[in-house]
């Protein structure tokens, strides 16, 4: 879950808000709740954030059977992962491919982004299992898809705002 900073106001009346800042989750609070509310407000808003984040979070399963359906829609059905996981160790890269052992390999950084944007770098990665490397025909399997430039600009910004 990571840490948890509590940030407490005097401006702020009666409302909590809770948020997720990289592994820190935020709780926005009045200066003047009582420990025990504050308590019971933590763990409600940590709870709901998981239960949001595991609706947009799909796991490996739901990954590989997401690339099942991008391969039969965008490329024939040709491409056919033995594996599509989440990583923790890819900062540079949103993904990557393995064409000999046929895995694929996602960062958790795209976690919670919207799906056009994981489609996108998975439909990226299943292309690979077609044609190695960036060529023409590379970039004429992965830009067929209709939100292709739009994910890719999603993903220059997130870059660029990380640097």
């Amino acid at each position: 879950m990571g840490d948890i900073e509590i940030r407490r106001s005097a401006r702020r009346k009666r409302t909590v808000r809770a948020y997720r800042d990289g592994d820190t989750t935020i709780v926005l609070m009045p200066a003047n709740l009582p420990r025990a509310v504050e308590e019971e407000h933590v763990r409600t808003l940590v709870a709901r954030l998981e239960r949001r984040e595991q609706r947009v979070r799909p796991g490996d399963d739901e990954l590989l059977e997401r690339a099942a359906v991008l391969s039969r829609k965008w490329l024939g059905g040709e491409a056919v992962p033995a594996s599509v996981r989440w990583v923790t160790t890819m900062e540079k890269r949103w993904g990557s491919c393995t064409s000999d052992d046929r895995t694929i390999r996602l960062s958790h950084r795209l976690q919670g982004m919207p799906t056009y944007v994981v489609d996108y770098v998975l439909l990226h990665e299943l292309a690979h299992l077609i044609e190695p490397n960036h060529g023409a025909r590379f970039w004429a399997l992965v830009d067929a898809h209709p939100d292709a430039t739009k994910a890719k600009g999603f993903l220059e910004g997130v870059s660029w705002q990380q640097r």
